[in-house]
């Protein structure tokens, strides 16, 4: 009994060591491991984008079949849709397809599912072709490169007669720097207020022309008579 105490004693305490966790914990750790990343939060512009756009294509989808079908009859299927390759947010470039005609703006409208998908955004600057110097050179970031061209913008709801080719330029640049949602709402209203009075103040065709006073004379009237 005195041995086997003595060597208990010279034993001394043990050194402390974590508690193993259950499988039930290395499941839960398991999952959490394998489960996908949370999305981002969508912001305020790409609600407007999904919300305002998807409603607009669906409104104008009857038209818009409408005339793909008279372009199918005029000319071949494959010449309904044009396709343009552009560069998008991040550089990413991508095709952009919209129908071959500009009567009533269809081919803006057309680009309406683009905005759904996230290509485009409603509102921004007017998407260019890859390897256009205006998206920066060298390999520099530049600030067309961290928004999303827009369906319309700034630039394209002023009137381009007479304005110089890079006014253009520092109104996407202005857009860019105080962009926002009322700023987006103002340019959407502007694009449909312009050409609706541009078609209220177009002349109309009237039926008798407008005749002045010299044209009722008769022939061989003269003023000292």
């Amino acid at each position: 009994m005195r041995t086997q105490r003595r060597g208990q004693r010279g034993r001394g305490p043990r050194p402390w060591q974590p508690p193993r966790p259950s499988r039930l914990t290395t499941a839960r750790e398991t999952l959490r491991t394998l489960a996908p990343a949370p999305l981002p939060r969508p912001t305020a512009k790409r609600t407007l984008d999904v919300l305002l756009g998807s409603a607009l294509l669906l409104l104008a989808s009857p038209l818009l079949a409408a005339a793909a079908l008279a372009l199918a009859v005029r000319h071949r299927p494959a010449d309904v849709l044009t396709h343009s390759p552009r560069t998008g947010l991040h550089g990413h470039p991508f095709v952009l397809r919209s129908l071959r005609t500009r009567r009533l703006k269809l081919d803006v409208v057309s680009r309406l599912h683009h905005v759904v998908r996230g290509e485009l955004s409603l509102v921004g600057p007017a998407p260019l072709a890859p390897g256009d110097v205006r998206n920066g050179s060298g390999g520099a970031r530049h600030w067309r490169q961290e928004l999303k061209p827009g369906l319309t913008g700034l630039a394209q709801v002023r009137h381009r007669s007479g304005m110089p080719w890079d006014e253009a330029a520092l109104l996407d640049q202005h857009y860019a720097e105080h962009q926002g949602l009322r700023l987006d709402l103002a340019i959407l209203a502007e694009a449909v207020r312009a050409p609706l009075l541009r078609a209220a103040r177009a002349p109309r065709w009237r039926g008798k022309a407008h005749l002045s006073d010299t044209d009722h004379r008769l022939p061989g009237y003269r003023t000292a008579e």
